[in-house]
């Protein structure tokens, strides 16, 4: 098991299991050495962001069964590239973030305050 730690200090918590998420599908938003994207930021995707990622070139919701990918929907957990996270949050559809299972790596493009300005309440 991974060690790692969330962006508020404590142990990194589960994202999501369905769909199961993270850069090494496991469903934590573990980081390391070959994840180039940094997928670090647990968020919970709305229309907004996955139109907006779509039109970036990186389609979400269409389903790719080849990849066991089912396509994400709005109110899905999902392990996001902070760097993509941070785009969108300066185009100003950023998707709630839940801290708890947001790695601590992500502070090193987004910050604490605006992680928390975008955090899932509840």
């Amino acid at each position: 098991m991974r060690e790692a730690r969330n962006v508020l200090g404590g142990e990194l918590e589960l994202c999501c299991s369905d769909p199961i998420t993270g850069f090494y599908r496991d469903g934590f938003c573990y980081t390391g050495g070959q994840d180039f994207g940094v997928h670090v930021i647990c968020a919970q995707v709305t229309a907004e962001f996955l139109e907006f990622t779509k039109a970036q070139g990186n389609d979400l919701s269409t389903p790719v069964p080849a990849f066991g990918f089912p396509g994400l929907k709005p109110g899905d957990r999902w392990c996001l590239c902070a760097s993509r996270w941070q785009e969108a949050m300066d185009a100003g559809v950023a998707p709630p973030v839940v801290l708890e299972a947001t790695h601590a790596r992500a502070l090193e493009v987004v910050s604490l305050k605006e992680l928390k300005q975008y955090a899932v309440q509840g």
